[in-house]
């Protein structure tokens, strides 16, 4: 990921760099919270067990986009570098 920001630093805090942006980069690192039995058969409902103890089924069968948790109780990102 990269950001930079919207405003110049200006020259009230180091004078030359009044046309200069900051920037950053760096890497997101998403990791699952929850886990899937292996032995699971995907054409029946699947267990999703997640970290602090939630857990959630779903059912090809009868799936609604609506039906699932926010992204960050599935996920975890972090920064690395």
């Amino acid at each position: 990921m990269k950001v930079e920001t919207l405003d110049p630093v200006g020259d009230s805090i180091i004078p030359g760099t009044e046309s200069e942006y900051a920037k950053a980069k760096a890497t997101a690192v998403i990791e699952p919270r929850c886990e899937v039995d292996p032995s699971a058969d995907p054409a029946k409902a699947v267990e999703f067990d997640c970290d602090g103890g939630e857990s959630f089924d779903f059912d090809p069968g009868d799936f609604k986009p609506g039906d699932l948790p926010d992204a960050s109780t599935l996920f975890s990102v972090h920064l690395a570098d």
